[in-house]
């Protein structure tokens, strides 16, 4: 029952990014806002791993964190001015 309340806190979370993301006022706002949200959905999957008992939601929110990760990595160079080989 805790981590249900926890889920629904965090999918509460997930709005407010999602809010900020398209509200942002700047181009890193809206990344930070996403990266935020990513992390959030993970933790959101691993909870959901852990009610229902299934490994399989673990194994998604691992990849979708490496891919979020690399991901801001190359969104953070393009802002930056740099390519994404440099």
């Amino acid at each position: 029952m805790i981590l249900l309340g926890v889920l629904i806190v965090l999918i509460g979370a997930c709005l407010f990014c999602f809010l900020r993301a398209v509200l942002g006022p700047t181009a890193p706002d809206r990344v930070v806002a996403i990266d935020a949200l990513t992390s959030l959905m993970v933790a959101a999957l691993v909870i959901l791993g852990v009610v229902y008992e299934a490994s399989f939601y673990l194994d998604v929110a691992l990849v979708y964190a490496m891919l979020a990760f690399l991901g801001t990595l190359a969104i953070a160079k393009y802002l930056e001015g740099r390519r994404v080989g440099d």
